[in-house]
């Protein structure tokens, strides 16, 4: 008789294949699949695996990758006309620390164009679904990496978070994310929109799959200017610590403000269960955070219209209309509006600094609203500011942040709590959302398909 290990990874692959080949034409999540790589990668694992080597944290786990992030051979669009046929012959420096840790690579996210709005619809593949409900967005800019974890297309996901495009999928599909802090993971290799907010970050069901990836894709790479040559500890021995002790504050306002009612109950209902774990809720003001959304702002499509100029400038129709017409946005501001940005970002970094001496951990609702239908009569820059208040200012800070699944509203769209701590703080936020898990399932459920 076989042992079960013996095929577990190949199995694990071709369940998610499975899904792929069932759903996608319905979801959308997936812009590319790379099913027989795939299955080789599965078959060498489970080789691995009868001879007693193991090829890493990530042995065998089915993977997609966010298609602004290049994968060696692999067509790589960022969502965009002017990339439908790129094909990159250099990994991404956290492509290959995936392949290096024995993941299995199923094939690219869809996403939205240019990693530029939250409805995760581009030119090159059209619109994602959200699996939960199809009428409705799966959120963006990774909406397809956390559309196809929800369906069961992946085990997990990388995606890319400018002012909250990993955590907002997070929220909107069911799953976790990570925003890493700015700088602790490279950015190599991944198409940019701000490479002073832009950030990958990891995508799964469970945070305990979080950090085994984020424990991968984490590190100094010297091609990467804004890489962090910062070492991260082997924090994953740790990750089931009791979390007795830790204070997480709770915001008077801003963040809790205008929250869709269903939301901040579950939220708060989310609290209820991190002090029954034993953390300390501590009631805090967050004085100007409400105006980072503003900040944030100018310095996201300021940096998005530098990095597109001669794109912006020679083939404007080769953007579709909606970005085309938010990228413009960043052509209104002035180089004194950015340098006033940059005062206003040292000044908020200080602020932060006290607000962590006073607590841990930050809890809001990751986005105050219900996903919206996909047919909504609402610009992309209307609907994208709206869905970011909450992730835009801990981005702008360059904090790390986490999404967890934390409930669902009557009419069944999951709901996201947002947990952000100081600078190099990741894995005490995935200490505590692995508590949180360890004591709810909705983190477990799956969509109705």
């Amino acid at each position: 008789m076989s042992e079960p290990a013996a095929t577990a990874s190949f199995e694990s692959t071709n369940a998610c294949l499975k899904s792929i080949e069932q759903f996608n034409d319905t979801v959308n999540a997936m812009i590319t699949v790379t099913a027989d790589a795939a299955r080789d990668q599965a078959r060498a694992a489970d080789e691995a695996a009868r001879e007693g080597r193991w090829l890493g944290l990530l042995h065998g786990m089915p993977m997609a990758i966010k298609d602004n992030i290049a994968t060696a051979g692999v067509r790589t669009t960022a969502g965009s006309s002017f990339f439908a046929d790129h094909v990159p012959n250099e990994n991404a420096a956290v492509t290959q620390r995936l392949i290096d840790a024995g993941a299995v690579i199923v094939g690219k996210a869809t996403m939205h164009e240019f990693a530029f709005g939250i409805r995760s619809d581009n030119p090159v593949s059209g619109q994602c679904h959200n699996p939960w409900d199809t009428s409705r967005i799966p959120g963006g800019s990774s909406g397809g990496s956390g559309a196809a974890i929800a369906a069961g297309m992946c085990v997990g996901a990388l995606g890319s978070d400018t002012g909250g495009s990993v955590r907002l999928p997070a929220s909107i599909n069911g799953v976790s994310g990570l925003r890493p802090t700015h700088g602790r993971v490279p950015n190599h290799g991944s198409t940019p929109v701000s490479p002073t907010m832009d950030t990958i970050g990891p995508m799964a069901r469970s945070v305990s799959d979080v950090a085994r990836i984020f424990a991968v894709i984490a590190g100094h790479d010297a091609r990467d200017p804004m890489s962090a040559d910062r070492p991260l500890e082997n924090f994953l021995p740790r990750l089931a610590d009791p979390i007795e002790g830790v204070r997480i504050g709770i915001p008077r306002s801003f963040y809790l403000d205008d929250t869709h009612p269903e939301i901040e109950a579950a939220v708060r209902a989310a609290a209820d269960v991190l002090t029954e774990a034993g953390a300390e809720l501590v009631d805090i003001d967050v004085p100007g955070a409400a105006d980072m959304q503003r900040w944030a702002t100018i310095l996201i499509f300021s940096d998005a219209c530098a990095v597109n100029a001669a794109r912006l400038q020679q083939n404007p129709e080769m953007f579709s209309k909606p970005v085309y017409d938010r990228m413009m946005e960043g052509l209104k501001f002035t180089a004194v509006d950015y340098a006033n940005t940059m005062r206003a970002r040292e000044a908020w970094q200080a602020q932060l600094k006290d607000l962590f001496q006073d607590i841990d951990i930050l809890l809001s609702p990751t986005l105050p609203t219900l996903a919206p239908p996909i047919e909504e009569d609402k610009s992309l820059l209307e609907a994208t500011k709206h869905a970011t208040r909450n992730t835009y200012a801990g981005a702008f800070g360059k904090l790390p942040g986490l999404s967890v699944p934390c409930g669902f509203s009557s009419d069944g769209l999951p709901i996201g709590l947002q947990l952000e701590a100081a600078w190099w703080q990741d894995p005490l936020l995935l200490q505590v959302g692995h508590a949180y898990q360890q004591r709810t399932d909705w983190h477990l459920r799956r969509p109705p398909i």
